[in-house]
């Protein structure tokens, strides 16, 4: 037999025999396994049965603890609560005292008040018969007294009236006399406290405006670049703008001279515009020109909200406060118009608080004064007409108005804002150093120079320039031809002559101007 068929026959042999008895030992493993898992459940049974029984036990001892306690609280509270009772028993007892007492206090003082009203009712009657026996003594009196004086009583109190009368008239005069004086020198006095405490509370600036306004240059050589070639850059800027530049030794400086403030304050924003740009010709300079006037408009209306706002004054309409900004750029004797309408706004508010008038409203009336003054150049009329027009126009109050009519002394000053406007525009004009005649003069002769200028039919604009030496005049070309020019000059020269008085000489100076535009699309 082959070797390897012997070993099979071997292993097989003892698979045999190994089998059962690893059967037996598996069984006897699994019996020992038991015995110990029913030893250790009986022990856990023991442990549980020993735990519950403690458990019970001190929720035994902690419900007597608790049952203890709640009766010591319920014995507490009992207790709080019968003496909280008493307490109350005790106080309504002697609430209960206490409105007894008051109630026979009251009973008392009723009897008291019976008997009181008793005792006056017993001495009106007797009061009531005393004067009823008064009134008969005093007529029997009456009538012996008629009978010997032969006077009924309305003759005797006539008599003795006129007798008085007589006796007093002196008298009643030196009163009424030292009473008149008396209250005017209180009235004096204490309008002269109350004006030097408005020019104490309003202590503003004077400050005089000027005819000629100075650009800084950078350097000399922006002189040349200003003048252009044969002239041709100022030239333009002086036609556009009226406005005389004065070009001189002064270093890196050019002065503008023109007695109307817009036309200077555009002159001066276009020329600073073009000298920060560099590029400065005619086309140029016209473009700049626009854009300083849409500036100006621009801080024209600023101006008038500041001012506004300043004197707080609201409600104003918004085309009157666009007025109110032009008195910037308006004098009157040197004094900027705008400024005194401020403190005239100011003064007129403190002297209103001060007398308790409404000062809101003064201080309305004082700004709006003088506002007829920024349409002075265009409308005919005095400042004070065309203001209450205006104000009439944008729905002010009354009181405005009149204030306004009546601050020159045009008409009766009817209310105490009319008068307090007055003083004030009066306080704010008679400042040492506020006005100037001679310069009020000079600006009324160079409007006037224009006006005769504008007045010719043809003329478009006119400029005096060189402190009213000469007048730009610039025409129209589709109404006035070459020819006619001459004739034009003429006839404005002559008439110059006629109606006004001035030194020297005046240069008219007649500019006519053809320009043909068109677009290539």
């Amino acid at each position: 037999m082959p070797l390897h068929i012997t070993i099979i026959i071997c292993v097989l042999a003892f698979a045999a025999g190994a089998v059962p008895a690893g059967l037996i030992m598996f069984r006897q493993g699994i019996a020992y396994r038991k015995r110990q898992a029913e030893t250790t459940i009986g022990s856990a049974e023991k442990e549980a049965e020993r735990i519950i029984e403690d458990a019970v036990k001190e929720a035994e001892t902690k419900k007597k603890v608790a049952l203890v306690e709640a009766k010591d609280e319920i014995h507490k509270a009992r207790t709080e609560a019968d003496r909280e009772i008493k307490d109350r028993r005790n106080e309504v007892l002697r609430q209960e005292r206490r409105i007894q007492q008051k109630e026979e206090n009251l009973d008392k003082k009723l009897e008291n008040l019976e008997k009181k009203e008793e005792l006056v009712n017993l001495k009106t009657k007797q009061a009531e018969e005393k004067l009823k026996e008064a009134e008969v003594i005093k007529k029997s009196q009456l009538e012996i007294l008629e009978r010997i004086s032969e006077f009924t009583m309305e003759q005797a109190k006539e008599h003795l009236l006129s007798m008085v009368e007589k006796e007093l008239v002196h008298e009643k005069a030196m009163k009424i006399a030292a009473y008149e004086q008396q209250l005017k020198d209180e009235c004096e006095e204490k309008a002269r406290n109350l004006i030097s405490l408005a020019i104490s509370k309003c202590a503003a600036d004077q400050v005089s405006e000027s005819a000629v306004s100075v650009v800084p240059l950078p350097n000399d050589e922006m002189k040349g670049r200003i003048i252009g070639r044969e002239g041709r850059n100022i030239r333009t800027l002086e036609t556009l703008t009226g406005v005389d530049l004065i070009i001189d030794d002064t270093p890196e400086a050019i002065t503008l001279s023109c007695f109307d403030q817009v036309r200077r304050e555009v002159a001066r924003i276009a020329l600073e515009k073009l000298i920060a740009d560099g590029r400065i010709h005619p086309a140029r300079i016209e473009e700049m020109v626009e854009k300083a006037k849409r500036e100006v408009e621009y801080k024209i209306r600023q101006e008038g909200e500041r001012a506004v706002l300043e004197t707080n004054v609201h409600g104003i309409n918004h085309e009157l406060v666009k007025l109110i900004g032009r008195l910037r750029y308006r004098t009157s004797y040197r004094q900027n118009v705008l400024d005194h309408s401020i403190e005239v706004a100011h003064l007129a508010g403190i002297m209103a608080s001060e007398l308790g008038v409404d000062a809101t409203l003064a201080r309305r009336a004082g700004l709006l004064h003088d506002v007829g003054k920024a349409l002075s150049y265009e409308i005919e009329g005095s400042h004070v007409q065309i203001g209450v027009d205006v104000c009439k126009k944008y729905k002010e109050s009354p009181e405005v108005i009149h204030a306004i009519e009546a601050h020159h002394g045009d008409v009766e000053i009817k209310s105490v804002i009319a008068a307090l406007v007055q003083a004030a525009d009066a306080i704010s004009a008679a400042r040492p150093a506020a006005r100037s005649e001679n310069y009020e003069n000079y600006i009324k002769r160079l409007e006037k120079l224009e006006e005769i200028c504008t007045s010719y039919e043809g003329v478009d604009k006119s400029f005096a320039i060189q402190a009213g030496r000469e007048v730009r005049i610039m025409i129209c070309p589709e109404k006035i031809n070459d020819e006619k020019m001459i004739i034009v000059a003429r006839d404005i020269a002559k008439r110059i002559e006629t109606e006004m008085d001035y030194p020297g000489q005046i240069k008219v100076h007649l500019i006519r101007e053809s320009r043909a535009i068109e677009y290539a699309k």
